[in-house]
């Protein structure tokens, strides 16, 4: 993964994403570089864009007003690809977050990758698999708000504690038949967090578990082990949209531990013995 210094552009395509997503989707990007440049475009006379004006002061995005000159025509998707091309002449970041789940922008993707530049595509599970080919790894919008939605819970949870410390004393039948009430209530509460904790978008299929397979048959050394770090950067090449977290884990090592095929060992870093490291190989090398 890329280090923090990495100066991203991000520029969001505001007809094609719901405003609902920009506090996971930004604290996402945060992950991969520092987003130095942050522009969404769209026609603001709309009604339709107005959930997006109540959350761009919040995250310090600039809105780039662009009217529809033609019915039918989206002139916004132009106005992006123009200023996209600006930046990357300009040389002012090393990175681009192409934000839409629009084909329109294949093309910029890989114009971008050809000039050397990093891009990530973000958006919806419905983008055509021509944009998220083109980018060098796609992120699915639906697999990142969960986590919101769990903190929800645990406030609601939270809440409803310090609201029953403070209701009066009842009598001891009344107390039991509460305390019955309440424990089905948190039980039900509890499966509800914890489906909600990691959505799976997508199913493990026999193309997915052979991407996997063969990812770490490419890296493995002469006992068929290889490093799992390799492996999932490996992977994220050959499948720009691979995630872990698009199968409800969230992380490679949880994913590739509930695989019965793959075998998986603890090595002690040399260099650094707190920090274990995670080898893997397929059992049919053994």
């Amino acid at each position: 993964m890329p280090g923090k210094d990495v100066r991203l552009a991000v520029l969001i395509d505001a007809d094609n994403i719901s405003a609902t997503y920009i506090k996971p989707m930004m604290l996402e990007i945060a992950r991969y570089g520092n987003p130095t440049i942050k522009r969404i475009y769209g026609d603001w006379t709309k009604p339709q864009l107005g959930p997006w004006k109540q959350v761009l002061l919040d995250h310090a995005i600039t809105p780039v007003q662009q009217f529809g000159y033609t019915s039918g025509k989206n002139s916004t998707d132009s106005s992006l690809i123009i200023d996209a091309m600006d930046i990357l002449y300009t040389e002012q970041v090393d990175g681009f977050c192409l934000v839409s789940s629009d084909s329109d922008f294949t093309r910029l993707a890989t114009r971008l990758r050809e000039a050397g530049k990093i891009v990530y595509g973000i958006g919806e599970q419905k983008t055509p698999t021509p944009f998220v080919a083109a980018c060098d790894r796609f992120l699915f919008l639906e697999i990142l708000s969960p986590k919101e939605k769990k903190s929800r819970n645990i406030l609601g949870s939270l809440i409803g504690k310090v609201s029953s410390s403070d209701a009066p004393k009842e009598d001891s039948e009344s107390k039991k038949a509460s305390k019955a009430a309440k424990e089905k209530e948190d039980s039900v509460q509890e499966a509800k967090d914890a489906a909600s904790g990691e959505r799976t978008i997508q199913f493990m299929d026999d193309t997915t578990c052979e991407l996997i397979s063969s990812s770490i048959s490419d890296l493995a050394d002469e006992d068929g082990w290889a490093f799992l770090g390799d492996v999932g950067n490996l992977v994220n090449k050959k499948s720009p949209s691979f995630d872990s977290r698009n199968y409800g884990y969230s992380k490679l090592s949880k994913l590739v531990q509930s695989l019965d095929f793959v075998e998986c060992e603890l090595r002690v870093n040399e260099k650094n013995p707190q920090v274990k490291l995670i080898y893997v190989r397929n059992k049919e090398d053994m």
